[in-house]
């Protein structure tokens, strides 16, 4: 049997974009180690163009912008699939209707859509999955670490800071009845194709990369390791948590190399 404790278990990954997304790490390990694996993305687009990836597996189709599809897609996944041991949420989208602006030149519109499908859309989701979950399922989350200030994020970095303590209050909530957990997986700056759409943000990945102590990027199947632990119950004492997975770029603010860099020390 696996340490992980997994096999066997059936879990819904949402958000698989392509080979490089954290969600299809996550899934791709689960079902390493044995598990079911149950799938969602957003529209019958990209299920075209994951056609080869996700060829012979159970997929379902669901917008999660749109509260009826969600309701809907929980009922599908119970009916069909269920009782569940969780749920992989690796959901965002931004729409930087007028270009990237100061965070107070923020679009009310573009702000509300963002804050609909990558933090709100977990609640939702939650909320239509709970009569399918185990008492002791797992729901991991995808956020940032400590880069949140970033300009070139724009206002995605608040609304991340909302979607992990969407997961604290959802821990808390659930708690009531069940012994559900709720965690995120606070990564730092990974080589993803979404982020590649973002501006400015190679030059923070290369930054970030030097803030490491180990002066190595942070690799996607890393975060993907420690979202598949928090899924596991080898984590059940873990619940209401923000797990930062940086390679320590949150602790390293004076690496001595950065710092003559800095003040051009020789």
């Amino acid at each position: 049997m696996s340490f992980l404790g997994i096999q066997g278990r059936t879990y819904l990954v949402t958000g698989v974009a392509n080979r490089k997304s954290v969600a299809w790490h996550v899934a791709r390990t689960l079902e390493a180690e044995g598990a079911k694996v149950v799938y969602s993305v957003r529209s019958q687009a990209r299920l075209d163009s994951l056609k080869g990836l996700l060829e012979g597996r159970a997929v379902h189709l669901c917008d999660l912008e749109h509260e009826d599809q969600t309701a809907s897609l929980a009922e599908t996944v119970i009916r069909d699939h269920g009782p569940i041991d969780g749920f992989l949420h690796s959901v965002a989208f931004a729409n930087y209707s007028k270009g990237l602006q100061p965070f107070h030149g923020t679009v009310r519109q573009d702000f509300l859509q963002a804050t609909a499908v990558s933090c709100f859309s977990l609640v939702e989701l939650a909320r239509a999955l709970k009569p399918g979950l185990r008492p002791d399922a797992s729901v991991v989350s995808v956020g940032i670490s400590s880069q949140v200030t970033a300009s070139s994020y724009g206002y995605m970095s608040p609304i991340k800071a909302a979607l992990e303590s969407a997961s604290r209050f959802l821990a808390k909530s659930f708690s009531a009845d069940t012994r559900v957990r709720f965690n995120t997986v606070n990564a730092g700056p990974l080589k993803t194709s979404a982020s590649a759409g973002i501006p400015g943000y190679l030059d923070n990945y290369l930054h970030a990369e030097k803030m490491t102590f180990r002066k190595e990027a942070l690799k996607t199947q890393e975060v993907a390791d420690a979202a598949v632990w928090l899924l596991s119950p080898r984590s059940s004492g873990v619940n209401g948590q923000g797990l930062v997975v940086d390679a320590g770029m949150g602790w390293n603010f004076f690496d001595e190399e950065l710092v003559r860099a800095s003040n051009r020390m020789p």
